[in-house]
Order: C-alpha cells, then sequence, then structure tokens
C-alpha cells in the first residue's frame, strides 16, 4: 500500500489542474507546470480535493503510484509559493557575479566556472558570495543548486566550500591536533 499515494492534495485558492490525456496541466498565480501521469494511475479532482488510484497491484504501479502524486503535489506548491535555495561561498578569493542569465564563479581554481541555469530555474547573486536560485520546478531549482554546490563541495578541515546556507559542514580535526 502506497501511503504516499493515497494522500489527497488539497488545492490553494489560484490552482487550477487540467488532465489532458496523460498529462496534467497545473496552473497557479507565478505560472504553469505539466507533469507527466504515469501509466496505470488515475487523477480525480472533485472540487479543490484531487486524489489518485492505480490500476493493478503490480510493483511498478504502486512506486508510479506515490511518485506520480508526490509530483503533482510538488507543482502545485510551485505554482503556488515557488522553490528557492540559497547557497554561501566561504573561502578566501571565493566570489560569484551574474554573466547573462548565468553566474560566474570563483572558487579558488587557476579559471572562472560558469553555470548556466536549468529551465525552469532562476539565478541571482544578492553580494559577492551569496547565490540564490528560485523559480518554480522543484526539480530544476534543486538540480541548478546542486551543480553550483558541485564546483567546490564544501572541505571537512577548514570548511571552505561552495555550502547551503543551511546546511551543517562537520569539521574534523587535522593530524596536529589528534597527536597531543
Amino acid at each position: 500500500m502506497s501511503r504516499i499515494g493515497n494522500k489527497i492534495i488539497t488545492l490553494p485558492e489560484g490552482v487550477t489542474i487540467t488532465v489532458n490525456g496523460d498529462v496534467a496541466e497545473v496552473k497557479g498565480p507565478k505560472g504553469t507546470l505539466n507533469v507527466a501521469i504515469n501509466k496505470g494511475i488515475t487523477l480525480h479532482q472533485e472540487g479543490n480535493v484531487v486524489s489518485f488510484t492505480r490500476a493493478n497491484e503490480e510493483k511498478q504501479t504502486k512506486q508510479n503510484h506515490g511518485t506520480t502524486r508526490a509530483n503533482v503535489a510538488a507543482a502545485v506548491v510551485g505554482v503556488k509559493d515557488g522553490y528557492k535555495k540559497t547557497l554561501d561561498m566561504i573561502g578566501i578569493g571565493f566570489k560569484a557575479q551574474m554573466k547573462g542569465e548565468a553566474v560566474e564563479l570563483w572558487a579558488g581554481y587557476s579559471h572562472t566556472i560558469t553555470i548556466a541555469p536549468t529551465k525552469g530555474a532562476k539565478i541571482s547573486v544578492a553580494d559577492l558570495t551569496k547565490i540564490t536560485v528560485e523559480g518554480i520546478d522543484k526539480q530544476a531549482v534543486g538540480q541548478t543548486a546542486a551543480l553550483i554546490r558541485d564546483v567546490r563541495r564544501p572541505e571537512p578541515y577548514l570548511g571552505k566550500g561552495i555550502r547551503y546556507t543551511d546546511e551543517h559542514v562537520v569539521t574534523k580535526e587535522g593530524k596536529r591536533a589528534g597527536s597531543k
């Protein structure tokens, strides 16, 4: 039994869902998203309540049940409120600068690295070390933020690198401190 798949979605005011074949179109104040409805899953809408049922009890259909419901729920939140991730650059000489739609990063290498946002996400730089990724597509926002973080992941000794604002990096003690 899929616990996630059986949960209902209550549509907030201003958000509508229309089903065209195997695609659900979610419209809201921030935009429109198309979500694929997997084979064997049926979307039922009664007023502002959306529920999902599956056609059979095969393993793949059960897996798709929860996934489809989660994807539609993420689209509803995205078109209503949107998603946002912030990253901090920590290190001497680390900085970010906008270059058109993309962001150019100085992260301790001999060259700069340019990261373009994936479709559905928008990058902005508040100051030299704060990067914000926003958008209505949860997957696009997360993927763009992960690409930026992968340029220089936080290292465990000094904590230098690019990290999410709410991320806690556990630092290790060096060889010298451990020998006493």
